[in-house]
């Protein structure tokens, strides 16, 4: 991470991306997906096929780099939402941040709840937000404890290990309270 320039890579993708644009014989005719560090490189350094471009790219109005774009066009489609949502690295991303909310955020649920929404939303939380959150990590916890496979399960999203110093269910449960942050309008579009 932050090093500048170096060869590209190639991120989480779909399946079989670029086989209905492939040539035979091209060296660009199977997507295959880079691993460990190179998944987390930012997006400047992502292997861009003119063919098929990075489709979370394409979804957020990223131009199709044929000529030059001064404005970017801005869209809201229920695709980002899906995007936000169910993409490996938004997942993955959400858990990273749940374990440094664990790791940073104070001792207390409030203290990690006013760490969390002040890092992602630029802001403290008032006091109907904070209920929210408070009511929405107890239903979370109470869930992950009633179903240690389904925290099992969301924890094992993505390349990257999962803190195991950390407890699991409590580990999952921030996991959706840092998902639920990165979704809300106010992180994704700041004014």
């Amino acid at each position: 991470h932050g090093v500048v320039g170096g060869p590209s890579v190639k991120p989480y993708q779909p399946a079989g991306l670029w086989k209905p644009v492939g040539f035979g014989g091209s060296n660009t005719s199977v997507f295959k997906q880079d691993n460990g560090e190179k998944l987390y490189r930012r997006s400047m350094y992502t292997f861009w096929k003119r063919t098929s471009p990075p489709p979370s790219m394409t979804t957020f109005d990223a131009p199709d780099r044929e000529t030059c774009q001064v404005r970017r066009a801005r869209t809201n489609t229920p695709l980002q939402a899906l995007v936000l949502l169910n993409d490996v690295q938004f997942i993955e991303a959400a858990r990273k941040f749940a374990e440094r909310i664990e790791r940073e955020g104070g001792e207390t649920k409030e203290d990690r709840l006013i760490f969390a929404f002040r890092s992602t939303v630029g802001r403290p939380p008032n006091n109907s937000e904070m209920e929210r959150l408070l009511q929405n990590l107890k239903a979370y916890q109470e869930h992950f404890t009633s179903q240690p496979d389904a925290a099992s399960e969301l924890l094992s999203v993505g390349e990257s290990e999962a803190d195991q110093s950390l407890d699991r269910v409590d580990l999952a449960a921030w996991t959706l309270i840092s998902h639920l942050l990165f979704n809300l309008s106010e992180t994704i579009t700041r004014g």
